[in-house]
C-alpha cells in the first residue's frame, strides 16, 4: 500500500511539473513580451559582470564546460547503472538508462521544434551549439541528481549521506544554472525549461517505477492470475 501511495504521488509531482513545462512553453513560443523583457534584464546584467571580471568568467567556463557538463552528469548515471548490473538489479539499471536516454532525446527534439535562438553578443565571453530552449546542461542536472537520490533511497542510503548528497545536488543543479546565465549563453527561461522538464522525467520515472513494481508484485503473489487479500 505504501509503495502504490508513493508511485501515485510521484505519478501527480510529474503532471505538475510537465503542466509548468508546457505552459513556460506556450509562453516561449509566443514571445511573451514579459517573459522576454525579464529573461533580457538579467542576462545583461551577468554578461556586464562576465565581461569585466575575467577571472570568475573563466571559473565559470570550468564549471560548466567540466564539473557539471552534461557528459560529466551521463557519466555519473553511467556508474550508477553499472552498479545496478553488478548488484543484478537490470530492471532498474534499465530505467535510469532509459530515462537518462529519454531526457537528451527530448531536450533536442524541443531544442529543434521551438528554435529559439541564444542571446547574441558583440564581446561573448563562450559559445554554445543548437537551440536554446531548454537548457540541456540545467535538464541532465537535474535528472542525474534526481535519479541518484532516487538510488540512494530505494536501497535504504542513511540520512547522514544522503544529506550531503542532497546538498551537493542542489548547489549543483542551482549553480550549472547560473554558469549559463552567467556565459551569456542562454536565457533564464532556458533554464527554467531544463529543470521542469527533467524534475517531470525524473518523478515520472519514480512513478511508472514504482506501478511496474507494483505489478510485479501482484503476479508474483497471485500465481493463478487473481490478486490475493
Amino acid at each position: 500500500m505504501q509503495s502504490a501511495t508513493l508511485h501515485r504521488r510521484a505519478a501527480r509531482t510529474a503532471a505538475v511539473f510537465t503542466a509548468l513545462f508546457l505552459v513556460l512553453l506556450a509562453l516561449v513560443t509566443a514571445h511573451w513580451g514579459p517573459l522576454g523583457s525579464a529573461d533580457r534584464e538579467i542576462v545583461v546584467a551577468l554578461h556586464r559582470s562576465a565581461v569585466a571580471h575575467h577571472g570568475w568568467t573563466r571559473t565559470n567556463r570550468v564549471l560548466s564546460d567540466w564539473i557539471w557538463d552534461p557528459w560529466a552528469m551521463r557519466a555519473l548515471l553511467a556508474v550508477a547503472v553499472g552498479w545496478l548490473l553488478w548488484r543484478r538489479e537490470r530492471r532498474l539499471a534499465l530505467w535510469v538508462a532509459v530515462t537518462a536516454a529519454v531526457g537528451t532525446g527530448l531536450q533536442q527534439a524541443v531544442k529543434a521544434a521551438v528554435g529559439r535562438g541564444r542571446p547574441r553578443w558583440p564581446d561573448p565571453v563562450d559559445s554554445a551549439h543548437y537551440a536554446a530552449f531548454p537548457s540541456g546542461h540545467a535538464l541532465t542536472a537535474i535528472v542525474a541528481f534526481g535519479l541518484l537520490l532516487w538510488l540512494m533511497t530505494l536501497h535504504g542510503a542513511p540520512a547522514r549521506w544522503l544529506r550531503p548528497v542532497a546538498a551537493v545536488a542542489a548547489v549543483s543543479v542551482l549553480g550549472v544554472g547560473f554558469t549559463r546565465l552567467y556565459l551569456g549563453v542562454h536565457w533564464p527561461s532556458d533554464v527554467l525549461g531544463g529543470w521542469l522538464l527533467g524534475a517531470a522525467l525524473v518523478y515520472g520515472a519514480i512513478a511508472s517505477y514504482g506501478y511496474a513494481q507494483s505489478r510485479t508484485g501482484e503476479r508474483e503473489s497471485a500465481p493463478d492470475g487473481r490478486v490475493r487479500s
